[in-house]
């Protein structure tokens, strides 16, 4: 005999089997750990902020001037640029929390990037060296004209690590630390003690007896024993007329006008030790930096200007 069925019934046990099979899905899903990582971008002293998080249920931001937000990404205006840490502290709900920070650089002056956050515990003044990366920064040989065009028979760009190329990669290794209140520190331990110098300077001199590497001879360049001098200071100014002695100005002097300078006490110098050792900084951010440095290359010119290295510098981590 057929055994009947109750419709209402078997419509019961098919949710009841459905709802089942759900609860069990449910119950495997994968859950991910609570975690925060703050994303931003920077425009002037605005900063948008992300907070990129696994299952957060709140956000709470302290923006590190004294404002703070519960939006989960929130756009934020200070009202002065300067050093500051934004941090994320994001809840899940448990009430377990994940904190993440981030360190701010916004719309600072040239001493700010050249110098580092004073405040930070810890500070050690900011150090910097040549960068071998010449192809992305422009860096280029020139000539000490009003409009310091590229020298004649050499690439703009450089090629990345062409000091290197040329048999003195000892160049990149000098370490030029600036501190806020004005201290400078040069370091060529890392070069055996020597620096990278202009080679006619080097014979006017002493006669060269300092030289230690001539691989760049070619284009006035080499490597000489230099005694880094203690107590040495800098001054960084933001804007004025620098005048140059330079083969291409009239009377031999070029000016150039609302430009950025560094300048040292004693002999000190940054980066290319020649007769002019203050020089221009060209461009400057928290990471990068590019000078404009002086060489002069023309013996019957001597001290005269005839060429200018504008070269780009990275911070040492």
């Amino acid at each position: 005999m057929k055994r009947k069925f109750n419709l209402p019934v078997l419509i019961l046990m098919v949710m009841t089997t459905y709802i089942w099979s759900s609860c069990t899905k449910e119950e495997t899903r994968a859950t991910f750990p609570l975690s925060a990582t703050i994303f931003h971008s920077v425009n002037d002293k605005q900063v948008a902020f992300t907070a990129l998080t696994h299952s957060a249920v709140s956000w709470k931001w302290d923006f590190g001037d004294g404002k703070n937000s519960a939006v989960q990404n929130p756009v934020h205006v200070y009202e002065k640029g300067g050093y500051f840490k934004a941090t994320l502290v994001a809840t899940d709900a448990n009430g377990t929390t994940a904190t993440s920070v981030v360190n701010l650089a916004l719309s600072l002056s040239s001493i700010n990037y050249l110098t580092g956050n004073p405040n930070e515990p810890g500070y050690k003044g900011k150090t910097w060296k040549l960068a071998t990366n010449h192809t992305s920064n422009t860096d280029y040989l020139g000539n000490c004209d009003a409009a310091l065009t590229t020298a004649a028979g050499t690439p703009k760009p450089l090629p990345n690590g062409v000091f290197g190329q040329l048999g003195f990669p000892d160049c990149y290794k000098d370490e030029f630390t600036f501190y806020y209140d004005g201290t400078y520190v040069h370091n060529n331990a890392k070069s055996s003690g020597s620096s990278f110098s202009a080679l006619l300077n080097q014979m006017v001199l002493n006669g060269g007896k300092n030289i230690t590497n001539i691989a760049g001879k070619d284009y006035g360049m080499c490597l000489a024993k230099y005694t880094p001098e203690t107590g040495a200071k800098f001054t960084l100014v933001d804007k004025e007329d620098l005048t140059v002695a330079s083969v291409y100005g009239a009377g031999g002097k070029l000016t150039f006008k609302d430009v950025s300078t560094l300048n040292f006490t004693g002999t000190e110098f940054v980066g290319f030790r020649d007769v002019q050792r203050k020089i221009i900084v060209n461009k400057i951010n928290d990471v990068s930096m590019q000078l404009i440095m002086f060489m002069a290359a023309g013996q019957s010119y001597f001290p005269a200007n005839t060429h200018v290295l504008v070269l780009s510098f990275e911070v040492v981590k």
